[in-house]
């Protein structure tokens, strides 16, 4: 299936983990994807390498989303050289976390920059990009922000990027209802615990297996299977679909709910 065929897809935070499973879905289905990271450059090229395997074009373009100047010139950028930017998945994150009785200022600002803050440049350039652009073939643009089933449910520890993913989600309702007249889709998608890259910062692996086995579903989720829902809401199959939360938590939320 190849649902994104002469369509050019950015992804932010794409050198590894959720981003990078998302960068290599959307390939696998036609698209151009630019795979952005603000580090991580070996990572980021292994991700352009696989992506091109599928046979469509990648580039890797190094900013940090935080940068509001530098967001701006990666759109530029991607337009001179593709002429459109038809999907973009704001992706990129970071979490300092502290307890809230000791967290650092320094700490709190710092993720807010980029998991909030961020967010909204990508996302505000996005649709000032796509308004100027013919539908192709029935949207002018997907913009699917990935945030957290910590927007719901509050894990200790991180109060900066809990509030940063609850307030991302309001900004998706927000833009979603402003650009639906122009035919552009604005979804939010919220991934339980994934095993990414990230999570052996605070957990061995055999930690990480012991804790998946404790999840209603039975293991951690994977990058994959946060990809595929992007891909859902990216293609046309959701042409009629905005505004929406989509949870891929393996039914995380719902059994603590039950549970309280």
């Amino acid at each position: 299936m190849r649902r994104f065929e002469n369509k050019v897809a950015l992804v932010t935070g794409a050198a590894q983990g959720i981003g990078r499973g998302i960068a290599l879905r959307l390939a696998s289905e036609g698209a151009t994807v630019v795979v952005n990271d603000r580090a991580n450059l070996d990572a980021a090229a292994e991700t352009v390498r696989e992506a091109t395997s599928y046979g469509q074009e990648a580039i890797f373009w190094q900013a940090d989303v935080s940068d509001r100047d530098a967001v701006a010139a990666m759109y530029a950028g991607i337009v001179e050289r593709f002429g459109s930017v038809d999907i973009v998945v704001s992706n990129a994150a970071m979490s300092v976390r502290e307890p809230v009785l000791t967290a650092s200022w320094e700490g709190v600002l710092s993720t807010l920059e980029v998991t909030q803050f961020g967010v909204f440049h990508v996302c505000q350039m996005a649709a000032q990009q796509m308004v100027q652009q013919p539908p192709n073939p029935v949207s002018r643009g997907k913009i699917v922000i990935i945030s957290s089933v910590q927007a719901e449910v509050a894990a200790e520890d991180s109060v900066a990027y809990n509030m940063a993913k609850a307030a991302i989600n309001h900004m998706a309702h927000t833009m979603a209802a402003e650009l639906v007249g122009h035919h552009i889709n604005v979804n939010v998608v919220l991934p339980g615990w994934i095993d990414t890259p990230g999570e052996r910062a605070y957990y061995t692996e055999q930690e990480l297996q012991e804790n998946g086995k404790l999840l209603p579903w039975g293991r951690l989720g994977t990058p994959d299977d946060i990809a595929k829902a992007v891909a859902f809401l990216a293609s046309d199959d959701a042409e009629y679909i905005t505004g929406i939360e989509l949870r891929v938590d393996g039914g995380y939320v719902v059994a603590r709910s039950t549970v309280d």
